[in-house]
């Protein structure tokens, strides 16, 4: 097992040094078209077109940072008994079955660690069994190789998701547990249960909160994110005694592609930002709320009139970039739907996303960015060490159709704080 990793995150752009990765596998192909919609999927990903896509995402991502696998840090951490108790301890009391329990106790720690991400068949050994729809008993997490949701560093502090949905809830408790007893990982995980008792009110994903510097965060909400789980954001963040500014942008329910904020912002570099226009710059019905943590309290919340706005009220002058570009709103939208406003930092100025939003793109180049292929990278065809700022184009067109970007397939444990 590696060294110990020193977990801190102060701000979205800060140079990245450690990253949490889940290269997709069998759990995407255990799909149907009756339960992608129950996977949260808007349709079925070809997996080994996704592969070579993640591949390639990840491969560029090693060069600039330690990248860390989900499912060698599970399997490690099964191995130590306690761990593995308290993880099928956790999934037995959701399902309340104790056959499923047997069944997960009898496997050693690289199969439970496959099983638990993969799924687990039916026996149909039982009538219950047989009648039953689904061909599982315990579910695939079709979506966690979006790393982002299931867990939030915040300064030294890991905030384990409280999932809107129960399909994904089991991503979380793998979280929870790779934080609180992998030894690469020394500091406590902060949850829901653990603090207050569990509330079907209290949601939040990490897509919908960004850390824009120490002492500001930026939190979407809705369908993912409640008040509620803002409210208990705010209360940790209230538990340091510091002052502190919390954002929040209220988002659509529909369409799907809005489902977190880092679908409609992100940041690109110390002074600038990706926005989805239609939603955060022009005249609608979805508000934005400043609320400022003072010594422990709430002390003044207020509507401004969008996220730069509030932004450079605080003392960050923020230039937005549009998603697809400032002339088309209708092609805005497209792009928008295929994560074009969801980039993933890298360090001030150079970022990565999904080269197939080729509007966005050149609107990026236009803004100083200059566009580098993925595969120019990895073939070493090109150097970024002299480049200011640059945008790696990924190729996504397959990853694009699971409803995420570069951002939401990243869960950042470590960036280097620039002073």
């Amino acid at each position: 097992m590696n060294k110990q990793i020193n977990i801190e995150i102060k701000s979205e752009i800060d140079p990245l040094e450690t990253v949490i990765l889940h290269t997709p596998g069998s759990e995407v192909e255990n799909m149907n078209p009756e339960n992608a919609e129950r996977a949260l999927y808007s349709d079925i990903l070809n997996l080994s077109v996704a592969r070579k896509e993640y591949l390639q995402f990840s491969e560029v991502l090693s060069r600039f940072a330690k990248t860390l696998e989900i499912s060698d840090l599970f399997k490690e951490v099964l191995e130590l008994p306690v761990a593995r108790e308290v993880l099928i301890g956790s999934i037995s009391n959701e399902s309340e079955n104790k056959r499923l329990t047997r069944r997960l106790e009898m496997l050693n720690p690289m199969d439970l660690s496959i099983t638990l991400i993969e799924g687990l068949s039916k026996c149909n050994d039982t009538l219950t069994d047989f009648l039953r729809k689904g061909r599982f008993s315990l579910k695939p997490l079709h979506n966690f190789f979006f790393t982002r949701d299931s867990a939030v560093v915040y300064g030294n502090d890991i905030l384990i998701s409280k999932m809107a949905s129960k399909v994904r809830a089991r991503e979380s408790s793998i979280m929870d547990v790779i934080f609180n007893y992998h030894p690469m990982f020394q500091e406590q995980t902060i949850t829901v249960e653990k603090d207050t008792g569990s509330s079907d009110n209290i949601r939040f994903e990490g897509g919908d909160i960004i850390i824009a510097r120490e002492d500001i965060l930026i939190i979407g909400n809705g369908l993912r994110t409640s008040t509620q789980g803002i409210d208990f954001i705010i209360d940790e963040v209230k538990s340091h005694g510091e002052k502190r500014y919390i954002l929040v942008q209220e988002l659509p329910s529909e369409p799907e592609s809005f489902i977190h904020l880092d679908m409609v912002f992100t940041f690109l570099d110390t002074d600038k930002c990706m926005v989805f226009e239609p939603l955060i710059l022009k005249s609608n019905k979805y508000h934005t709320v400043l609320i400022t943590v003072d010594n422990g309290s709430v002390s003044k919340i207020e509507y401004v009139s969008n996220i730069p706005a509030g932004l450079n009220k605080l003392g960050m002058d923020m230039q937005a970039v549009f998603c697809g570009g400032e002339k088309d709103e209708w092609v805005q939208e497209r792009e928008q739907w295929h994560s074009g406003a969801n980039f993933f930092s890298l360090a001030p100025g150079k970022v990565m996303g999904y080269g197939r939003n080729t509007y966005t793109m050149e609107e990026m180049n236009r803004k100083g960015f200059e566009i580098i292929k993925a595969k120019d990278i990895i073939e070493n065809k090109i150097s970024v060490e002299n480049i200011e700022k640059f945008v790696i184009a990924l190729e996504g067109d397959e990853l694009a159709r699971g409803g995420g970007g570069a951002r939401c397939m990243t869960m950042p444990v470590s960036r280097k704080t620039l002073t």
